[in-house]
């Protein structure tokens, strides 16, 4: 296996890179990483499409892929998810794009005029955490015009208002943004929002509503040459959807296995969207997805159990289990159900890449109390044993959090029929070392 070394920050590697004035801006989501990540890795492909993201996140492979005039596929299990990538890379006609504005002017009025009364608010747990009265007040008459007028807008300029709601709702929010994971704090007025008219400080509310309306129609109103297909798909059945044989090459950031939950992260999201209704489907959401732990799936764990024969294949694997579970029996079963599900996952990605076609995925490592968990080198064996050669290791990045925590990208190639033995490929064969 090759390994290279590259220990520094990088933040331009980060969300920290998607600059906030495009679309790849549009929201602050933690499943996010950097628009230079997917072009770098594009730009080494001799021949660059058809992609696929299997993981699609906020939609950054999907964007990069759609500005480049690339095919792309890419996706998710989270509904969500699914929308926002899809909003993120469609393309939008000037008419469109002026009747988003023009309706937006609508909501913007009808933000100043709520006069205290109270206006719909989503059934989520303890909302008055995340907003103070007023503001929800203000979010809740905004969301209810903004529903009234599905009717009466196109679809995508509908989605363009809500797109510019989530935006302003997170500005306003009582949340943190400084570690990986989002967390509670009273916020100082935020930094990019900026006053409607020089000297004059109208509705704050409003005032971010307009500034995100503007950077929004701004960066929509840019063409981008082609549509990627954006499909709700779990990604250990990859080949119950997508064509076999077919991608050249595959882009994409998993969820790393360091229990942090993608439905706890996006719950004011889907919420104020429509896509969650209770924290019951929030925890069974996240139940199906790999890697989650929010609610009745932490519960789950407690009774799950590896399918029989079902082997990780890396030497290190049961002790690395067992010292987690001296500590933390929950925590070593979701260690283990994580690579089990992605063991699944690799089996069906194996099946829709093409022959020659490559792979690159951007993992993190983890850290269980005193134990450091190589998820770069147990996704290298996993691929391996899925079919797939040449497989290398590179650090990306030095992260914010623990000293022992990296990012990689770990990267491999589906054998081309000139490569292809009389036995299957296995662990061990088609690595190089390095």
């Amino acid at each position: 296996m090759n390994r290279s070394t590259s220990p520094a920050r990088h933040d331009h590697l980060t969300f920290k890179g998607n600059p906030r004035h495009s679309r790849y801006g549009w929201l602050r989501l933690t499943p996010a990483y950097s628009v230079h990540q997917v072009e770098k890795l594009i730009s080494t492909q001799n021949a660059p499409g058809p992609v696929l993201d299997p993981f699609c996140g906020t939609g950054t492979t999907a964007l990069v892929c759609a500005e480049l005039g690339i095919e792309c596929d890419t996706t998710d299990i989270n509904p969500f998810l699914v929308w926002l990538a899809a909003a993120k890379s469609r393309p939008y006609n000037a008419a469109v794009v002026d009747t988003f504005v023009a309706a937006s002017e609508e909501v913007a009025r009808t933000i100043r005029s709520t006069n205290g009364k109270p206006g719909w608010v989503p059934p989520l747990h303890q909302i008055e955490k995340w907003w103070d009265d007023a503001t929800l007040r203000a979010l809740g008459h905004a969301m209810a015009k903004i529903k009234a007028m599905q009717a009466t807008v196109p679809t995508d300029a509908f989605d363009l208002l809500r797109v510019a709601f989530c935006w302003t709702m997170m500005d306003h929010a009582n949340v943190s943004f400084g570690h990986q994971s989002m967390s509670f704090k009273r916020r100082e007025p935020s930094k990019r929002r900026q006053p409607v008219f020089p000297g004059f400080s109208e509705n704050p509310i409003v005032e971010t509503w307009d500034y995100a309306v503007s950077l929004i129609a701004s960066a929509a109103r840019k063409p981008t040459a082609r549509f990627p297909r954006v499909i709700l798909l779990d990604s250990r059945k990859l080949d119950s959807a997508l064509p076999t044989d077919h991608y050249a090459c595959v882009i994409t950031s998993p969820p790393y296995p360091n229990r942090m939950s993608y439905i706890r992260e996006l719950r004011p999201y889907m919420y104020w969207l429509g896509f969650l209704a209770g924290g019951r489907a929030a925890g069974e959401l996240d139940w199906q997805a790999i890697g989650g732990t929010w609610g009745c799936a932490t519960s789950n764990l407690n009774k799950w159990q590896p399918p029989p024969d079902t082997i990780i294949p890396y030497a290190e694997c049961c002790t690395i289990l067992s010292r987690i579970a001296q500590r933390s029996d929950i925590l070593a079963r979701y260690v283990h159900k994580y690579f089990v599900d992605m063991l699944q996952h690799c089996a069906c990605l194996f099946r829709v890449v093409r022959p020659g076609g490559s792979i690159h995925y951007i993992v993190g490592n983890s850290k269980f109390y005193d134990v450091v968990l190589p998820v770069e080198e147990i996704y290298a064996a996993m691929f391996e044993t899925a079919g797939f050669s040449s497989v290398a290791v590179e650090t990306s990045r030095k992260r914010t959090s623990k000293k022992e925590l990296f990012e990689f990208v770990v990267s491999a190639r589906k054998p081309a029929p000139s490569m292809w033995s009389d036995k299957p490929v296995g662990r061990g064969q088609g690595r190089t070392n390095g």
